[in-house]
């Protein structure tokens, strides 16, 4: 069977994509804006950009005499703006068509930077609190054109007629809602004199808000930012900032740093938070776009390392994503962040600098956050690598007085290991760093570049073993009858047992083992247990000689020179594993379950041969 040919039509047919704006609403509000909350923002948002563009028609006009007006008394929802409003034209070329924009339009393209919203969706959240949106709206670019009136429904269908003079005499527009009834949580007048604070506190154009109780509008934005203002000196300017920070952010800041980038229109504060936070936690910033709140959990504006602090800015160059609720990522962006990162810096340097009580508060909070700063930057590394506190055999202290003591430094490679020699090491005068915290080490070893005259080596075991004295002949041939029924008792564990003399004699022993010894001895023994097999020969091929553990015995305490003075081979072996046992307790590194069964074997063997010789 043959098919018809199908119709000839080489061009195609232009056709227009059908938009479902109930579907489309429904996008917005699960997936596009975060809250129903928004609607109010992006009708303030409308509001200011018509201001904006009146101002540019009429530039010689005084601040404040153009504003914005709120109205809602539980029934409506109302603003009304002074702006450059509509004619018929722009009605319905802007309100009526999805994604088109009057701030991208051909005539004011060059003036795109002045306006928040530039994406032609925003009219479309207030339908995420009523089913009808009515807009009036008067235009100042074309006087004599007649008020216009746009009522836009939520199934996709819209009406539009004109007004006369008398139902818009000034240029401007104004929105009214009729809310939904499951909608007003986000429009009893509480709710949106909130919200109006909320989102517009810092606004440049006077809004006030008007609740239907007979009363005069109150200002929502009385004064200016708290860096716009006058202070009659420069300390009441910081207090008021420290306030501000303390009144937006919730907590009271150890230092408020200023923050001021001409180049972007940036300014605002950031304020160092007076607790540690967990590293790599990164705070959310309150960021203003043109006095609009855009998010209070913008982290982008701030390089990772600086989860010390919370900002507070307003930015005129920086762009909104299309739901205005975070930043675009441009290169405006990433400049910004690394001038404001140059900052931090900056007042890192003059706390170090001028106020050492202040640098001493902030590194006892956020050494951290210093510490990972100084890992890849050169200059907070000299201005604040001596500073530091570090764990070190003399206690919590700063590199720069260990090095004082200790022209050598020795820094481990895990706090295991550090808490195994810590204080054998510092009786026999060694000077330990714990090299097992994040950062730690890494920053130890570069101690040299700041101070030249100090060297810095990892530790090894044989450095600490070799600080340990011998025994004299005599002694040892002595206990060499134990020490073999040791070593023989804790071959299992692949120890050997050695004895020496040393600071403190409370000590009885000490296990000198480390992280990477002991996996590679229990990757050994797997290719023991796997000879022959696949696996077998792939640990095989990455097995090395696995150094051994050694439980070095103190000659100097009283109980091991009774130990190895024991004749009964089993009691011998029991000392010898108490003595492991103890010692492995000590290093305060995970126990394998052999150890944990030995240490309870011992105990109990002791214990049943005391009451053994009791009786």
């Amino acid at each position: 069977m043959t098919l018809p040919d199908a119709p000839s039509n080489p061009a195609g047919t232009d056709r227009t994509f059908q938009v479902d704006l109930r579907g489309l609403v429904d996008l917005l509000s699960h997936h596009l804006y975060s809250s129903p909350r928004v609607y109010l923002r992006e009708l303030l948002q409308n509001a200011v950009d018509a201001l904006t563009a009146r101002h540019s028609l009429e530039p010689a006009a005084p601040a404040g005499s153009f504003g914005i007006r709120l109205y809602a008394d539980g029934s409506v929802v109302r603003v009304e703006d002074d702006g450059a409003g509509l004619t018929e034209a722009d009605v319905h070329a802007f309100l009526a068509t999805i994604g088109r924009s009057s701030k991208r339009a051909e005539q004011v393209a060059e003036q795109r930077g002045d306006f928040i919203g530039q994406f032609g969706i925003g009219l479309l959240s207030c339908f995420l609190v009523a089913d009808e949106i009515h807009v009036v709206s008067r235009s100042a670019r074309t006087p004599d054109a007649p008020a216009v009136e746009w009522r836009g429904r939520g199934d996709g269908s819209y009406t539009v007629r004109t007004l006369r003079a008398s139902a818009r005499p000034r240029p401007g527009t104004t929105v009214t809602l009729t809310p939904r009834a499951d909608a007003g949580e986000w429009t009893r007048p509480a709710q949106v004199w909130a919200l109006a604070g909320h989102f517009g506190s810092l606004l440049r154009h006077p809004v006030t808000f008007d609740d239907g109780t007979g009363g005069t509008g109150v200002a929502v934005n009385p004064e200016p930012a708290p860096w716009a203002r006058t202070y009659p000196t420069p300390g009441a300017r910081s207090r008021a900032l420290a306030a501000y920070g303390e009144e937006v952010l919730g907590f009271t800041p150890l230092d408020t740093i200023e923050l001021d980038l001409p180049a972007v229109g940036l300014k605002g504060i950031a304020c160092v938070l007076p607790q540690a936070v967990p590293a790599g936690r990164r705070h959310g910033h309150r960021v203003h776009v043109k006095g609009m709140l855009l998010s209070e959990q913008a982290d982008e504006i701030l390089p990772e390392w600086a989860f010390f602090v919370r900002c507070v800015v307003d930015a005129e160059s920086l762009r909104p994503t299309a739901s205005r609720e975070s930043l675009y990522e441009d290169d405006t962006l990433a400049a910004v962040r690394d001038a404001l990162a140059e900052g931090l810096r900056a007042w890192i340097a003059r706390a170090a600098a001028s106020d050492p009580d202040l640098l001493a508060r902030f590194l006892h909070a956020h050494h951290l956050a210093v510490k990972s700063l100084a890992v890849h930057d050169d200059e907070i590394l000299r201005m604040l690598l001596p500073w530091l506190p570090f764990e070190t055999t003399d206690g919590h202290t700063t590199l720069d007085e260990f090095a004082r003591t200790h022209r050598t430094v020795l820094v481990t490679s895990s706090v295991e290991e550090f808490r195994q020699v810590a204080a054998i090491a510092s009786a026999a005068g060694l000077g330990v760093v714990n090299g097992g915290y994040t950062y730690d080490r890494e920053l130890v070893h570069r101690l040299p570049e700041i101070r030249p005259q100090t060297s810095v080596a990892d530790l090894d075991p044989a450095t600490l073993t070799a600080h340990l004295d011998p025994v004299d002949r005599e002694t040892e041939l002595a206990a060499a009858a134990y020490l073999a029924r040791a070593r023989e008792a804790l071959a299992v564990f692949d120890c050997d047992v050695a004895l020496r003399t040393f600071q403190p004699a409370s000590a009885p022993a000490l296990l000198v083992d480390s992280r990477e010894a002991r996996h590679e001895r229990t990757r050994s023994q797997l290719a023991r247990e796997q000879e022959g097999g696949l696996w077998g020969d792939i640990l095989g091929a990455l097995r090395q000689e696995a150094p051994r553990a050694q439980l070095i015995l103190n000659q100097l305490n009283p109980l091991v020179r009774t130990a190895v003075a024991i004749d009964e081979p089993e009691l011998a072996r029991t000392s010898a594993e108490a003595l492991y046992g103890q010692a492995a307790l000590l290093s305060r590194r995970p126990l394998r379950p052999a150890e944990s069964s030995l240490i309870n074997r011992s105990f109990l063997d002791l214990l049943a041969h005391a009451l053994r010789k009791d009786n």
